[in-house]
């Protein structure tokens, strides 16, 4: 499996925003999401938390 690129906050922000303005349906968004790498994202800030913990 190729490696994925770090996901990018601001396009991961980017598409959540289209789904609050009704640009995108809530199905494409969570695929943009999951493709943009928001679980790789969160569990970052998560391990961060606990370290700073």
């Amino acid at each position: 499996m190729p490696d994925r690129p770090a996901p990018d906050p601001v396009k991961l922000l980017a598409q959540w925003m289209e789904w609050e303005k009704g640009e995108a349906t809530p199905g494409r968004v969570m695929a943009n999401l999951k493709t943009g790498g928001l679980r790789d994202l969160l569990e970052a800030l998560a391990a961060s938390k606990e370290q700073a913990s």
